[in-house]
């Protein structure tokens, strides 16, 4: 029967099922987040959540090592922690229909469930990856699909996080059926265009979902019992009909800008713009965005803090334009104060179009014009950005985003270690737990007055 489709899959699932694009792209995928998690350590979101997950989850009878961090706290409280830190820095994947993210919960949850499970192989670890996107990809859309209200991500992958940790305490399906339910129940049902009018460390909400999703199967295994998952067992059928046939993790979506998607159309047409034409950025009389309307409620206002920058649309445009790339320099202490694209920024205006926002969420377009202040105009044309199934970035190109983010905050050292251990997963008889060494303590870090980043504050008793 359906109810039992999500629980089943959670324990059923194995290596040999798994196409060798899935393997790959799950590799990608874990390689992809712990970049972005390496340079959400230097925000000072990241410092905060995790010395509130030191004060307020304490250890007990479930301990866990916080992601890039070593400092024992709860399973729940590490996966808060890590998905919070990756959530911090908004470079990490996506699903276009789930509008959200899975995977900045499924791999803290994975993480701080490994102190369970010592001696996991690395192709459970996979294996276990691909089971968080497949279940919380599907419970995001048909939380979309049967909902008015537009929730953040920690709504729904709240259930990968709790599949995940079904799977590791290797319950029944009774069991699991239950955490699934809690999970959802308590998941945060939070309003995400509240944060994108007002950008602040509240974020996507994925801390708390990964929260709620350990804590809810760490609560079943105590048997305290839950309403069913409606996303999972009643609401939208046809979502879960496919499932072990069809693998979602392949339509992900991989970030080049570390800003919300909804501005990355607009980034590649400017970026269009300014290669073709080359002209002097100095010159602009006025650039007119054009694109969805979500796209048009992200930040307009000259940025004050890396959140409202993560979440603008005209100030990563005018970045690229000046600049030809939006990185992490762009959304820290430096590119924030960045006088000449501030002096840019009051000549940038955004405004809706009917056609784009129809096609949203599915397709994500926008278009640029650039008048310059001789009366020459530049028009890019209706765009989309790379990174997706469709046009995805290349595996070196991911590969160079993650060696320079880890790079820059760790060493090129750690990063090529990582990037071995992350490699060797899927190698018969291969453990997870270098990579899991590597990741779960407190690498050194590298002492760059130049560091593009926000840094943290300094922790407080």
């Amino acid at each position: 029967m359906l109810h039992d489709d999500a629980s089943c899959f959670t324990h059923a699932l194995c290596f040999d099922m798994l196409p060798d694009a899935v393997v790959r792209d799950a590799q990608r995928r874990i390689l992809d987040l712990l970049g972005i998690a390496a340079a959400g350590t230097c925000t000072r979101l990241s410092a905060i959540a995790r010395e509130h997950a030191l004060d307020c989850f304490a250890a007990g009878r479930t301990p866990a090592r916080m992601l890039l961090d070593g400092r024992i706290v709860s399973a729940a409280g590490a996966a808060f922690a890590g998905a919070t830190t990756i959530d911090s820095f908004d470079g990490h994947d996506g699903h276009a229909l789930t509008k959200g993210h899975a995977g900045v919960t499924v791999l803290p949850a994975l993480l701080a469930m490994t102190e369970r499970a010592p001696g996991m192989s690395g192709r459970e670890f996979i294996v276990q990856t691909v089971l968080g996107y497949e279940i919380g990809t599907r419970a995001g859309i048909a939380l979309h699909a049967t909902s008015r209200e537009y929730h953040t991500s920690g709504a729904w992958n709240a259930l990968a996080a709790a599949a995940i940790a079904s799977r590791a305490l290797r319950f029944d399906v009774s069991a699991t059926r239950h955490a699934l339910g809690i999970a959802e129940y308590h998941g945060p049902r939070s309003d995400m265009m509240r944060c994108i009018d007002h950008p602040t460390m509240l974020k996507d909400g994925s801390g708390w979902g990964a929260l709620a999703g350990i804590s809810a199967a760490l609560l079943a295994s105590r048997g305290y019992t839950g309403a069913p998952a409606t996303t999972a067992e009643r609401d939208a059928p046809a979502c879960w009909a496919d499932l072990g046939e069809r693998w979602l993790i392949l339509e992900h979506y991989v970030k080049p800008y570390p800003v919300c998607r909804w501005a990355h159309p607009a980034i590649a047409a400017v970026l269009a713009v300014r290669a073709r034409n080359g002209f002097d950025a100095r010159v602009i009389e006025r650039v007119e965005v054009e694109t969805f309307h979500e796209a048009t409620r992200l930040w307009s206002a000259l940025p004050r803090t890396t959140e409202e920058a993560q979440y603008g649309v005209l100030f990563p445009v005018a970045a690229a334009l000046l600049h030809g790339r939006v990185d992490a320099g762009t959304i820290g202490d430096a590119g924030l104060a960045d006088p000449a694209v501030r002096a840019l920024m009051p000549r940038l205006i955004a405004k809706e179009h009917a056609g784009f926002s129809a096609a949203f969420p599915a397709e994500r377009w926008a278009r640029v014009t650039v008048e310059l202040r001789d009366g020459r105009r530049f028009d890019s044309g209706a765009m989309q950005a790379s990174g997706d199934h469709a046009r995805p970035m290349t595996p070196d190109a991911e590969r160079e985003k993650f060696r320079e983010l880890t790079g820059a905050r760790f060493g090129a050292r750690f990063a090529r270690e990582v990037e071995n251990a992350v490699d060797a997963l899927a190698e018969p008889y291969a453990s997870a737990s270098a990579l899991c060494e590597l990741v779960l303590n407190a690498p050194p870090v590298v002492e760059d007055p130049a560091l593009p980043y926000t840094r943290p504050v300094a922790s407080q008793a």
